[in-house]
This record gives C-alpha cells, structure tokens and sequence, in this order.
C-alpha cells in the first residue's frame, strides 16, 4: 500500500473531540481583530502593592478614529459587564502605518482575574476582540452576550513589579507576554504591512510540513523560522480591505510525492499572513515564517516572505468516514485537504445565524438523527454510555470560512447563499462535505472548499397529522411571548421581542401556528407572566388569534400573575367546543416550585382547568413548565447524565401527581392529561415518576422510541409531553409531534437580533421557527 492509500486508512480511522455549539475561532486573531486592523494591544491590570497605572492599549491603522468605540469590563465569575468607556481619539502613525492610543483606569478600576476579560466594541456594537486573563469564560450579557472569551495565555498576579504590562509581541498574530509597560506606543518588535515577495530560484533550506507538524499535539519546532513550498489547499485571504471575515490566510499542504511514511504526522499548515498577496487553490508557494500554536492550532505566522513558483499538483483529499475510531485523534490530518463521503444528516445549527457553522452526522443505523442519549436509554446504562461516547465520534462541524460573526450572507452547505429558496432542515443529508480540517476552541472542523451536495429528505409538514378524536389539545411553548406594555410600547421587554416590529412577526408565526393546529384546548408555556386584562399578553395573542379567525373563536382562562417567574402557563380555549367547568387551580407551594428549599423557585407554578365538551363529557388538563437543564441547582441536584437541577424535577414531577390525586379543581372528574414542558427526556427520573403512578407516556405511545420536539447541541428528543392518566387513556384517539421549529434554523426566525438585514429577505409569517419547540397535539374522544 502506498503512503497515500496508508494515511486515507489509517486517518479515517481516527477521532477527534467533535464537540459542537462553541463560537468560530479559527486560525489567526480572535474576532479576526486584523480586518478593521483595530486591536486591544496592551493591558495591565495588578501588580505588587496598590495596583497602579492600570490602563488598556488599543493599536490601529493610522488615521482611524475611535470616537464611539467602547472598552466593556466582563467579570468571569457571572459572565457580566462590570464596567464600560466609550473611547474618542485619533490614531497616528509610529511606524508601517500604525499606531496606538491608550486608556487608563484608576486604581484596581479592573479587576484582577479568575477570569475577568475585555471585549473592544466598534461604533456599530460589533464586538471586534473579546479576551480575557487567567481563563476563559462565557459571557451572559452586554455586547459579547453568548461569546466564549479568548485567554490572552499570560496574567499578572500581587508580585508583578511595577511598571509592567502585558503586551502582544512580535507581528500581529503573536502570542503575549509579560514586558516593561509601553502605553501609547506601539509594542517592541511588531510588525505590520504585508511581506515580501521572495524568489523560487533561491537556493534556501527547506522544512517539510510533516517535519514541523510532528506526531504530537504541538509541533516540535515551535516559535522556529522556517521555509517551506507547498500547494495551496485553501484560499482564505480577505477579498478586500473591508471587514469580510475571512481567515486572513491560506492552507498549504506537501504535494502527495512529498509526504512521509508516517500516518501520524499531518502534511497541512496554516499560513496567516494578513495583507499578503493573493494566492490561488494549486499554487506551488514558498513560504518563510514562524512556527506557531493557534488555539491549539499549528499555523505559519509573522510570515517574512512568499514566492509564487507555479502550478503545483494538488493533493489527493483524505476520506474520512464517521463514526471515527475510539482510540485515536485526528491530529493527522490537521490543515489537510479532506472528504466525508458519507451521507451525512444536519443535526445541528445553534450557531449558523451567529457564526456559520452548522453541524453533520453518522446516526446509528436504523435512525434519522443523533438522540439523546437519555431519550433512549435509561441512565446509568451501558448503553446511554455507548450511546454518547459514539454519538460524539459521529459529528463533525462544518463552518464557513469566516470568522465575522452574524455572516451575511449566510451559506447554505451546498455553497450558496441560503435564502428562503435554498434552505435546509435537521434530516436533510449532506455528501461529499469536502474542505480544510482544521482545530479551534474544542473541535476540529471543517472549512469547505467547495458546496457538498445537498439533498433535502425532511420535507416540511405544512399541517399536523391527523390525531383522529371529536377534541383536541395542544401543548405549545411559544418561547417568551412578550408584549410590552400591551399598547404598542414598553420595549424592550425583560424577554421575548426588542421591539414593536419584532412583536408582530413573533405574533404573526405563532398565530400561523395556532391557526394550523387548530385545538379546542391549548396550554402555553412560557408567556409574558403580567396582569389580568386587556393589555395582557394573553388578550393581545387570542385578540390577534381571533384576527385570523373569526370574533370569539377562541377565548382564555385569565389567570393574571402566577408565581414569581417572569413566565407562565397558561390555557386558551375554544368557547364553542368546551367550557371551563369550574374555576382554575394553580399547584405554587415550595413542595413543587422549590422542592429543594434554595430559597428561589425552580418550576413554574402548575395551571390546571377542568373543561367539558359539548356532551357534557369533561377532562382536567394541567400545564407545567419545569426546571431546565442550563442552570446548576447544586449537589445531589445535579446530574450528570441527566442534567442539572434533576432532582428538582424530580421532586416536582412527585408532587404534581400527589396534587392530582386530590382533584384540585373539584370536578368529580377522574380524567386527567398532563402536559406542557417538563426539560426531561423520556427515560429520565421526572418521567418516570408518572409513569410509576401510572401516566402513559402518550408521546412514545403513538410515537415511538424516535418521536422528538427539541434539539440540542446536535441530539434530538422530547421535552414536550402529554401524559395521560388510566382513566383518560382510553379516550386518546392520537398525539403527534408537529415538527415546525426543532428541524428549523433559528435564522428563519422573527429575531432581528445580530441578524437585521438578513432577517428581512429571510422572514415569512407561517408558522416554521415559530419557536424552539415543537407543539404537541393529542386527540381525544371523551366519555360522558
């Protein structure tokens, strides 16, 4: 077997930590800071003693003025702004058409780390850099909201001297490093402008990629000046001067007679070298520069010197099939030109309006889509175990090329512009995913070189299934359903719509939904949780409702304030297919809100409604909205498999169904469905607490093993129940899932956040993305 045929085996066997959901950094700068050529240079913040001459050092293109520019303070530990300067100021030239200006602050005006960060903003809110000191972090607020920090990798601690900082060193794309304190002058040795051209006839040593790649993580001739001539791979240099978000670089690779014996060392590099001269995919490049790690990345920077030296021959792509072996990485194929031949499914898109990336699959045989594991196994199981140490070796991330957030226009995986002609679904297949592998923040990923091909398998059901019965009830969350002050105005509101605009695009969805599913009983989750009358957000969706409909179609059990969550539950109902039958009843003491006693409510309080049908046949449905998974509840609450704050809704669940037994609404009626969502999959703690008191599971009932309503971080499964008591199953004719938001991008979506222009040509008012969860619809036939 030849090198080439070894290194495709051998490679498509290997694994990598395809971990999805994390922001786009990519070889170079973070936030590309070097496409505006505006970056954060310099920083100190403590130092032996009283800290002093505490102050941030912005570097730019001479000229550039930072008038409306802002510096934001985030503390690590909340992952909140603690302080922000909005910057005036012009930039003149030191030296290569730079210069820099600097901003002090008082005495420990910033904070001392573990972590804290900084985030540059630009005068049209663009967060342009956002690093941090002492670790990263996540932020939860102000400009970098849902940002990952970049660790600047050097910090400052109580026996710093003195009249140090911490500086970036060398060229643009260097590391930091700790140096006498230099504030409104441009760094020691740094370098800027684009390099040289260099001669091919030259006669110069060469360094084979292999040789500087190694067989570990980090290559072995770090920060070492190197030449090397390899083909182009991968053309990622910024079109022009203007903010395209581009790598700022290029991937050149050893042609095929170049390459080594040894499977374990990659034959691919990054070259970043901002400004450099164009260059074309099949070029024979000489290249002089530094041995760097990026983020874990090996790239080529502070590049002296590039020659063209004609055509090359390109390299043969690597095949790699997924799921990736167990026990090995993908290090081999870093920066290497490579192909999945696979069909391989969307499964995730959390990040494609954001950041571009979207991510494929291999399920297991038999399924459409990664499951949860929890959805299909019992915890604790072996078989939960295997479940999710394949699926991890079954996805790979798949971005677009830029590091500009909030891409526009945003690309579909075939390689053109996604629009609402050219769209895709979670279950759609991708083939022939061909580009760059590369490493940032926690995965490999690939960078495409050309459009895969794309075949659309998940058609969008414009209606539900038909669920059969003489009466039907919907649970739907219709994700923070605000409506300001009710009368135009109030915004922005504490969630939901920013604005008056995006109120009616969220309204026209959700209507388009409620319309489509067309249920005598509707328990919403997550509703603006105001008061009782006309300017509610209640009234305002039946009155928008009703709109669509017909006066009085449909009318609502107004329950004003429940609880002390910014949300609720809540029912709205036909008044010409039921009646309430009785007053409703909300289970809100500490047993089932707070059942772990931390002093703040968990769980939503539980809305419960008896209503008869015509016949005079009647039914108690209760809503709930229980504890999520994204906040800790602390120990022994806490699980690893099943998410935080299980034992909240564990305890919750146990308590719903006590409450229940004692007919709460006083209807004499034994009938009972519960429904809303409970943040548990199927076979998780919670669920099984119904199923213990003898709940049938009505999803998996009539939907299998498979049904699903939500996806996260690229697996799928329900959160959006509909669990029917032994009196009332009989009567159940049906329930279906109406899949309309959880195989859809958010990008479809009303928001305009981040997104503004595009959302323009991309909104249609039907009912696709009209949440994040999928509605559940139950049919029934009742018994008098």
């Amino acid at each position: 077997m030849n090198r080439i045929a070894t290194r495709i085996v051998l490679v498509s066997l290997l694994l990598g930590s395809l971990l999805a959901c994390s922001p786009t950094f990519l070889p170079g700068n973070p936030f590309e800071p070097t496409a505006q050529g505006i970056f954060i240079n310099e920083l100190h913040y403590d130092n032996e003693g009283d800290d002093t001459g505490e102050a941030i050092e912005i570097a730019a293109p001479a000229g550039t003025d930072l008038t409306g520019w802002s510096l934001v303070l985030y503390n690590g530990n909340d992952g909140a702004p603690y302080d922000s300067r909005t910057l005036s100021g012009v930039v003149s030239e030191e030296r290569d058409g730079y210069g820099a200006l600097s901003f002090d602050y008082p005495s420990n005006g910033i904070q001392n780390g573990s972590p804290d960060g900084v985030a540059l903003v630009s005068v049209a809110g663009e967060v342009v850099e956002f690093l941090s000191y002492e670790g990263e972090f996540e932020a939860v607020s102000g400009p970098a909201t849902g940002m990952t920090s970049e660790d600047i990798g050097v910090s400052e601690g109580g026996s710093t001297p003195v009249g140090t900082s911490l500086q970036r060193s060398g060229s643009l794309e260097s590391g930091w490093t700790g140096a006498a304190s230099s504030f409104g002058t441009l760094n020691e040795g740094q370098v800027f402008g684009p390099p040289e051209e260099m001669s091919c006839e030259e006669d110069m040593a060469l360094t084979l990629i292999h040789e500087l790649q190694g067989e570990g993580a980090e290559s072995p001739l770090a920060t070492s000046q190197v030449t090397i001539e390899a083909v182009v791979t991968g053309a990622f240099q910024n079109e022009d001067d203007s903010d395209s978000g581009d790598l700022d670089g290029f991937f050149v690779q050893e042609e095929d007679a170049d390459s080594d014996d040894n499977p374990l060392t990659s034959e691919g590099v990054f070259v970043f070298a901002p400004g450099a001269t164009d260059v074309a995919v099949g070029q024979q490049l000489r290249v002089s520069g530094t041995v760097e790690e990026f983020s874990e990345n090996t790239q080529i920077g502070t590049v002296t010197g590039i020659a063209n030296c004609g055509d090359g021959d390109l390299p043969e792509a690597i095949n790699l099939v997924l799921p990736l072996a167990a026990d090995a990485t993908l290090e081999a194929a870093e920066n290497m030109l490579v192909t999945f031949p696979q069909d391989l499914v969307i499964s995730e898109y959390f990040n494609f309006d954001r950041f571009g990336e979207i991510v494929l699959a291999q399920p297991f045989e038999g399924q459409d889509r990664l499951y949860q594991p929890t959805a299909v196994a019992t915890p604790g199981s072996d078989e939960a175990a295997i479940i999710a140490e394949t699926n991890a070796r079954s996805r790979i991330t798949v971005d677009d090329g830029r590091t500009v957030q909030n891409p526009d226009p945003a690309l579909h995986p075939n390689g053109e512009v996604f629009d609402l002609g050219n769209r895709f679904r979670a279950g759609d297949t991708v083939t022939d995913a061909t580009g760059i592998l590369t490493y940032a923040f926690g995965s490999y990923r690939l960078q495409p070189t050309t459009g895969a091909t794309y075949t659309p398998r998940n058609l969008r059901p414009e209606t539900p299934e038909d669920v059969g019965g003489s009466l039907t009830v919907a649970s739907f969350n219709v994700l923070n359903y605000f409506n300001g002050d009710g009368m135009g105005g109030g915004f922005p509101t504490e969630r939901g719509a920013t604005d008056a605009e995006e109120l009616a695009r969220q309204t026209e969805k959700i209507v388009a939904a409620l319309v489509e599913l067309d249920a005598d009983i509707v328990g919403l989750i997550e509703l603006e949780n105001d008061a009782a009358g006309a300017d509610s957000a209640i009234a305002d969706l039946v009155a928008a409702l009703n709109d669509a409909l017909g006066a009085e179609t449909y009318s609502y059990i107004d329950t004003g304030i429940i609880g002390g969550d910014a949300i609720r539950n809540a029912f709205i109902y036909k008044p010409g297919s039921v009646t309430p039958a009785g007053d409703f009843a909300v289970l809100d003491d500490d047993g089932f809100v707070d059942p772990n006693d931390t002093g703040s409510g968990k769980n939503r309080p539980a809305l419960a409604q008896t209503f008869a049908d015509l016949e005079g046949a009647a039914l108690t449905v209760v809503v709930n909205h229980l504890k999520s998974k994204g906040s800790d509840c602390g120990a022994g609450d806490d699980d690893a498999e099943q998410g935080n704050c299980n034992g909240t809704r564990t305890l919750a669940a146990r308590a719903l169904v006590e409450w229940l037994a004692t007919d709460p609404t006083g209807s004499a009626d034994q009938d009972v469905l519960v429904i809303g969502d409970l943040n548990a999959y199927d076979l998780e703690d919670p669920i099984l607490e119904f199923e213990n008191a003898y709940y049938t599971d009505l999803n998996e009932a009539f939907g299998g093993e498979f049904a699903y309503s939500y996806g996260f971080n690229g697996q799928f499964g329900y959160l959006d129940y509909a669990l029917a008591n032994p009196s009332l199953l009989p009567q159940i004719t049906g329930t279906t899932e109406w899949h309309i938001n959880a195989d859809e991008p958010d990008i479809l979506d009303y928001n305009t956040d981040f997104k503004e222009d595009a959302q323009d040509a991309l909104f249609e008012a039907n009912a696709f993305r009209a949440s994040d969860h999928d509605p559940v619809l139950v049919g029934l036939e009742l018994t008098p």
